[in-house]
């Protein structure tokens, strides 16, 4: 089997990992192009011996770091300055942070990835955890969600890890009259709602006049991951695991701790206005 076949598959995870990483759908694909153009002109970059999906990793990591310290240079002033922000973790650590929480690899599968050992492993994730923790205070979080069942669990799962929930719509109207109403640093949404319309058309319209990251929650994310434009920035596949939803947050926020009002219009109170990378 040729290095495309092999890889294929494996494309669209990889550019929801790259985009995690950067917190940019521009940058994230920017460096996955940046691989895909690298081993057209030498196949040999693809590691031998290893699962596709490990080796495709692996190279990719491999592009990644090699240039400067992860400099970003297709994003805007502002939006660089939010990704310093997540330079500001040491790299590998925040590698093996998503590569586990993002990702689901295990630890053998992110040693290889990382050419490290798992003893080492461990010690990268604990200190991801300690460094995000770090950085990052109480943001105000919007639940877009048609299953209560979800929804509450999702309440469980921001509220448990020091965030306030400003409410949960399950329709469109309700989306976005909560958005406008409680300002969010940050949403949660599901992109099919109750009354049959689509929880990304309601983002799109609360982008409109708000600026802050989305996280997408979803049964279908081949939906979302087709190669068009825009494409989102942060997407979690239902069913979900409940570290994996924390530790996009805490990526999420990296980028944009608090929304704002575009425009240059004054943030909500208590909210500073730093902004964000690309939430779609």
């Amino acid at each position: 089997m040729s290095v495309s076949q092999s890889i294929a598959p494996h494309l669209p995870s990889l550019r929801r990992f790259a985009r995690a990483l950067s917190g940019s759908q521009e940058s994230g694909d920017a460096y996955v192009v940046a691989l895909l153009e690298a081993l057209v002109d030498d196949p040999d970059l693809f590691p031998g011996g290893l699962e596709p999906k490990v080796a495709l990793y692996r190279a990719f990591l491999k592009i990644w770091n090699s240039v400067g310290t992860n400099s970003f240079p297709n994003l805007s002033g502002e939006t660089s300055e939010a990704v310093h922000g997540l330079q500001t973790l040491t790299p590998k650590p925040r590698q093996a942070f998503l590569l586990l929480s993002v990702e689901g690899f295990d630890a053998e599968a992110i040693a290889q990835i990382l050419d490290t050992d798992t003893g080492e492993v461990a010690l990268l994730i604990a200190a991801a955890d300690h460094e995000i923790a770090s950085q990052l205070d109480q943001a105000d979080i919007l639940i877009i969600e048609d299953e209560p069942l979800t929804a509450a669990h999702l309440e469980e799962i921001v509220t448990g890890i020091g965030h306030n929930v400003t409410g949960t719509a399950r329709t469109h109207s309700a989306a976005l009259k909560l958005a406008q109403e409680t300002q969010p640093d940050l949403i949660l949404s599901d992109i099919q709602l109750a009354d049959g319309s689509s929880g990304v058309e309601a983002v799109n319209e609360i982008l409109g006049s708000l600026e802050l990251p989305v996280i997408f929650i979803t049964g279908h994310p081949e939906l979302l991951l087709t190669g068009a434009k825009p494409e989102p920035t942060f997407l979690i596949a239902k069913p979900f695991n409940a570290e994996t939803v924390k530790a996009i947050i805490g990526q999420a926020l990296f980028f944009q701790v608090r929304s704002r009002v575009k425009d240059g219009n004054a943030a909500a109170p208590g909210k500073n206005s730093e902004s964000g990378a690309d939430a779609r």
